[in-house]
């Protein structure tokens, strides 16, 4: 199968949107103990560029009719959802204020940082597993799914993290306190 470097798969946009989703999932996937006001601050930079890369992509029309390869596995999402947990610790649960749910529920709804991230994480992981075999038409498939699930599920989710690790880290003196 003919390249066809033209595609938009290929565009800057994109290729810095790959490098972005590169860095954030090596960022999770590292083993090394973070310090939760260590972990606080990279997120609060890389959660708003992630969103900024993946608002600024064109949803391209979908040309495959099979679905694309999940490469996520449980335990891979467990890795990524227990290690944040340990280290946000107390700072991990935060109130949902932006779901559907909300406004039918009597009672406040929770939701974690560490549930949320892998959440995005399993996404994201699974586009780049999908864009790198670098046939064009399941780069092109990949993305579009991508874009649909920034814009339907994980978009909110990223945007509702952010703001509570913001919270967490400028407003608690003893943000750092009894980590890890």
């Amino acid at each position: 199968m003919a390249q066809n470097f033209n595609h938009p798969v290929y565009s800057k946009n994109v290729i810095e949107f790959v490098t972005v989703c590169r860095e954030f999932c090596i960022w999770l996937e590292n083993e090394k103990v973070e310090k939760r006001d260590a972990f606080a601050w990279k997120a609060l930079k890389m959660l708003p560029l992630l969103y900024l890369k993946t608002s600024v992509l064109i949803k391209p029309e979908t040309v495959l009719d099979d679905f694309l390869e999940k490469f996520v596995t449980e335990a891979d999402y467990e890795f990524i959802r227990n290690r944040i947990k340990k280290i946000m610790g107390k700072f991990d649960d935060y109130l949902e204020v932006f779901t559907p749910d909300m406004q039918l529920s009597e009672t406040p709804l929770s939701s974690t940082v560490s549930e949320n991230i892998a959440d995005i994480y399993q996404d994201i992981k699974d586009f780049l597993l999908n864009y790198r075999t670098a046939v064009t038409e399941m780069m092109n498939d990949a993305l579009a799914e991508i874009v649909t699930q920034f814009e339907t599920y994980w978009g909110q989710r990223l945007l509702n993290v952010l703001r509570a690790i913001h919270q967490a880290y400028y407003s608690n003196d003893n943000f750092d306190d009894d980590n890890n």
